[in-house]
C-alpha cells in the first residue's frame, strides 16, 4: 500500500508514474480533498470534546454554587448528538480512502521501462549456448508421454486439465530439482530454509497484494476463511505480519518451498498443453526482509542467486527489466527469468524477481527499529522464484534430450538422481 501522505504531497508524480502502468490515475487528486475534509472533521470533533468538558466543569461548578445549570445542560445534549455524527462522517471519508489505496498498485521504480505490455521488456542479459540438435526435437510432452514419466490424461481424469501425474523418473526429478534448488540457496547463498503452511488466511492475501484486487482468482477453501496458496511469498512474507523487527537480525533470507495453487483466470487457450501453465505448481522462492537503503542491491543479489541454479545445470536463459505496464500488482521493479525451450523454439519465463519495496510491508504492518528509541520503520521486502521447479523440469527434459528418446541428467542432479540417464 502507498503512504496517502506521500501522495498528497507528491500528487503529479504519483499520478504521472502510476499513469505508465496503463490506466488513468487522475482521480488521486480527490484524495487532497478527502484528506482535508477528512483534517477538518477531526477538528471539530476535537474542538466539541473540549467544549463538552468545559461545560462539564462549569455544570459541576453551578451545582457547587447551587445554582441553574439547565442551559449549560442543554448545549452538553446538542454537543452529544453532534459528536456521533461527526465520527460517522470521519469513518465513511477514512473508509473512501482506505479503499482507494488498496487498490492502487506499487509505483514503479525510475529505472523501470515504460510500456503497456511485455513488448515494452528490456532484454538485460543471455546466457549459455543454445545447443544444436542433429535431430528432430521433441517438446516436454512427447519426452514425457513417451518416457512413462508424465501422465496427463489419468491427472485429467483425477481433477481436470492442467494437471499432471509425475510418474518414476519423473517424480525423481521433480523432487531432484526441489532439493538441489534448496540445497544451492541454503548451502550456498545463506538462506534459512523453511517450509510454511500451504493454507494462508484472508489476511495474508491482503498484506502482499493478492486481496482485494485479485480475490477472484484464489481458490477459496469452502467453509473457513481460508485460501489455497498462490505462492510461497505470500505464506512466507506474513511470518513478521503485525511484527516489529529487531534491527540486528536484519536481512532477513528465506528459501521457501511450497505448492503453490493457480486459477490462472484470464489465461483460458493459453499454454493449455503440457506443464508450463497449471493449476498446480511446486516451487521454491527466495525471500528476503531487508532495510530501505539496501533493497536494491538485494534485488540484483537475488536476481543473481536465482540465476546460479540455471548456470548449473548449463541451460541458456535470458534475463529482462518488465515494464511498467507489464509489473505486477504490489512491485516497484522485476526482473523475469526466461528460460531456453527447444520444443517451443523461444524463450519462457521460468522466474520473476521483484523488489515491492515498502509496499507490502505497509500492507502487512511490518516494521523496524534502528535503534531502541528510535522511531518504526517499514522494512522492504523482496521475493524471487528460485525457481519454478515444472518449468525448471520442462527446461531440463527439452534441453538434455537425446535422439534415442532418452534424457541425459544434469551432472549437478546426479547425486539426487541416482542415475545419469532417463530411459
Amino acid at each position: 500500500m502507498l503512504d496517502l501522505k506521500y501522495i498528497t504531497e507528491n500528487i503529479d508524480t504519483v499520478i504521472e508514474k502510476l499513469n505508465t502502468r496503463g490506466a488513468d490515475f487522475s482521480y488521486l487528486k480527490d484524495l487532497i480533498n478527502m484528506q482535508e475534509e477528512r483534517r477538518n472533521l477531526i477538528k471539530q470533533v476535537e474542538d466539541l470534546k473540549a467544549r463538552r468538558n468545559e461545560y462539564s466543569k462549569m455544570i459541576g461548578q453551578l451545582k457547587r454554587e447551587k445554582k441553574d445549570a439547565t442551559d449549560v445542560l442543554n448545549k452538553v445534549e446538542v454537543i452529544k448528538h453532534q459528536i456521533p455524527e461527526l465520527e460517522i462522517n470521519l469513518r465513511m471519508i477514512d473508509d473512501k480512502i482506505h479503499d482507494i489505496l488498496v487498490q492502487l498498485p506499487n509505483i514503479p521504480s525510475d529505472d523501470v521501462p515504460i510500456g503497456l505490455d511485455e513488448t515494452a521488456n528490456v532484454e538485460i542479459k543471455k546466457w549459455g549456448n543454445i545447443r544444436s540438435f542433429g535431430f528432430e526435437v521433441k517438446d516436454h510432452t512427447q519426452i514425457g508421454e513417451a518416457l512413462n514419466i508424465l501422465d496427463f490424461e489419468r491427472a485429467t481424469k483425477i481433477t481436470g486439465p492442467r494437471f499432471v501425474v509425475d510418474k518414476g523418473l519423473g517424480a525423481r526429478l521433480e523432487r531432484a530439482l526441489i532439493n538441489f534448488m534448496i540445497d544451492v540457496h541454503s548451502n550456498e547463498h545463506g538462506y534459512t530454509e523453511i517450509i510454511p503452511p500451504f493454507i494462508v488466511n484472508d489476511a495474508s492475501m491482503f498484506g502482499t497484494g493478492q486481496f482485494p484486487k485479485f480475490k477472484e482468482d484464489a481458490f477459496k477453501l469452502e467453509g473457513f476463511d481460508w485460501y489455497l496458496n498462490p505462492t510461497a511469498e505470500v505464506p512466507t512474507i506474513n511470518l513478521y505480519r503485525d511484527e516489529i523487527i529487531d534491527n540486528d537480525n536484519l536481512p532477513i533470507h528465506y528459501v521457501a518451498y511450497t505448492t503453490a495453487f493457480r486459477s490462472e483466470a484470464g489465461s483460458a487457450g493459453r499454454d493449455t498443453r503440457g506443464i508450463l501453465r497449471q493449476h498446480q505448481f511446486n516451487k521454491v522462492e527466495l525471500i528476503k526482509f531487508v532495510r530501505p537503503e539496501d533493497s536494491e542491491e538485494e534485488h540484483e543479489k537475488m536476481l543473481a542467486n536465482s540465476e546460479k541454479i540455471l548456470q548449473l545445470l548449463h541451460i541458456p536463459y535470458r534475463v529482462v527489466c518488465l515494464s511498467t505496464g507489464d509489473m505486477g500488482f504490489g512491485m516497484s521493479k522485476t526482473y523475469d527469468i526466461e528460460v531456453w525451450l527447444p520444443g517451443q523454439n523461444t524463450y519462457r519465463e521460468i522466474g520473476s524477481i521483484s523488489n515491492a519495496k515498502d509496499f507490502q510491508a505497509r500492507r502487512a504492518n511490518i516494521r523496524f527499529k534502528r535503534t531502541k528509541d528510535a522511531k518504526t520503520e517499514y522494512v522492504h521486502t523482496l521475493n524471487g522464484s528460485g525457481l519454478a521447479v515444472g518449468r525448471t523440469m520442462i527446461a531440463v527434459l527439452e534441453n538434455y534430450q537425446n535422439a534415442d528418446g532418452t534424457v541425459t541428467v544434469p551432472e549437478v542432479l546426479v547425486p539426487y538422481m541416482g542415475i545419469k540417464t532417463i530411459k
